[in-house]
């Protein structure tokens, strides 16, 4: 099957230019193709997730992915989306976000001799004589056609700066860059930036005459049709400090039933007779979801932790597995004799947002401690009925924590 229908077939694909060239070029040779991502933190979110699958999917087709770190555009901000002006960053703080991610991607693409090349636009973008890169690339840009772009709209309601319109002539030229540099021929990434995609491939077409392509990757929506990848604790990270892989497990685990199938299609490399099995007559969707989460983390955290948070849930919900591997906060008997309040301790153990959301969760009556409620808001954590083991904490019925003294 050529690997666009494959993309189809799973529902990756959002938007595609010159898609019957596309088509050819893909099947004639192996293809150089990049994704960009803009390093705002040390770590990739649910946001890079998809169009990293999608460069792993091309890649398993002997296609040649180039990552491109985002050091020098990351110093401008990226309006795409946005109502107002993204916080500016340091380049130290770029450089540190660049190593995150550059260490996260290692895990899905395989960075080996010829099979994929890793990039940084601030090699590039840092030391360029602005004069001559407005005489050069600037004369190519309508300035009428790029105001009716997409990824400004938001931005020109409370004001779009001159260094966000730059953003687009910026994004445009590393894809001449990479084109020049090693013959890329096609530019991937989320469909919010079908703007600035399609802009690149306009360019090379126009500098060089040459064939350059574009395709966008669906934004993965939930059933109210809102984006997916927010968690109680804000983005769904793929760093496992920010996220641990338990809490990973459990975002999908907690999916509604209408958005599972979808999930699967686009989360996981099952092949989709296997998925169509988990949604026969008669089928538990309960399994399908135990099945999107635990391959999902096993693709992010390896199958170790996919094993681990699989029994951590398993020990919570279904009155078995390992009890060890459910999330737990330690804390030293001389800092919960200092201050054993509850409405302290649901905060640092990620079960509430602050101790005023701690008072509010207690009133409902969502807090539980052991096996009963907590209903006072100066309830207080008893070092002697805290047992060796840890003292399982509950928020409803999705929120767990165990309090372990150490």
């Amino acid at each position: 099957m050529h690997i666009l229908d494959k993309l189809k077939e799973r529902g990756y694909l959002a938007q595609i230019v010159y898609e019957d060239e596309l088509y050819k070029q893909l099947e004639r040779e192996p293809t150089v193709f990049y994704c960009g991502f803009d390093p705002t933190a040390d770590s990739m979110h649910f946001g890079h997730y998809i169009p990293v699958l999608v460069m792993k999917h091309l890649q398993e087709a002997g296609h040649i992915p180039i990552a491109l770190m985002g050091g020098g555009t990351a110093m401008v901000a990226d309006p795409t989306g946005k109502t107002d002006l993204r916080p500016i960053l340091t380049i130290e703080d770029i450089q540190k976000n660049v190593r995150g991610i550059q260490a996260q991607m290692e895990r899905f693409i395989d960075f080996g001799s010829g099979k994929a090349i890793l990039e940084n636009n601030a090699d590039w973008l840092l030391n360029l004589n602005y004069v001559n890169f407005l005489r050069e690339i600037g004369q190519h840009f309508s300035v009428n056609r790029m105001l009716t772009a997409e990824c400004f709209k938001q931005r020109m309601e409370k004001g779009l700066t001159f260094l966000e319109f730059n953003y687009m002539l910026m994004q445009s030229y590393d894809f001449l860059e990479l084109y020049r540099k090693y013959g890329c021929r096609l530019q991937i990434g989320g469909d919010d930036q079908w703007s600035n995609i399609l802009a690149g491939a306009d360019l090379i077409r126009r500098k060089e005459r040459q064939d350059a392509f574009a395709f966008t990757i669906k934004l993965l929506l939930n059933s109210e049709g809102e984006k997916m990848g927010k968690t109680a604790k804000g983005a769904l990270w793929l760093d496992p400090n920010r996220v641990t892989p338990y809490e990973f497990y459990q975002y999908w685990r907690n999916l509604p039933d209408t958005d599972v199938r979808e999930c699967l299609n686009l989360l996981t490399f099952l092949p989709l007779e296997d998925i169509a099995k988990l949604f026969a007559e008669g089928a538990n969707i309960n399994e399908a979801k135990k099945v999107l989460a635990y391959e999902s983390t096993a693709l992010v955290h390896g199958k170790d932790a996919a094993d681990e948070a699989m029994q951590a849930s398993a020990a919570l919900f279904g009155g078995g597995g390992d009890m060890s591997n459910i999330p737990t906060f330690v804390i030293s008997l001389d800092e919960l004799t200092a201050d054993s309040k509850l409405t302290t301790l649901l905060p640092l153990m990620g079960l509430a947002a602050s101790r005023g959301d701690a008072r509010k969760l207690i009133q409902s009556g969502a807090v539980y401690v052991g096996d009963g409620k907590a209903t006072d808001i100066d309830y207080r954590v008893d070092a002697d009925t805290v047992p060796a083991d840890g003292l399982l904490v509950k928020k409803g019925k999705k929120g767990y924590c165990k309090l372990v003294i150490k």
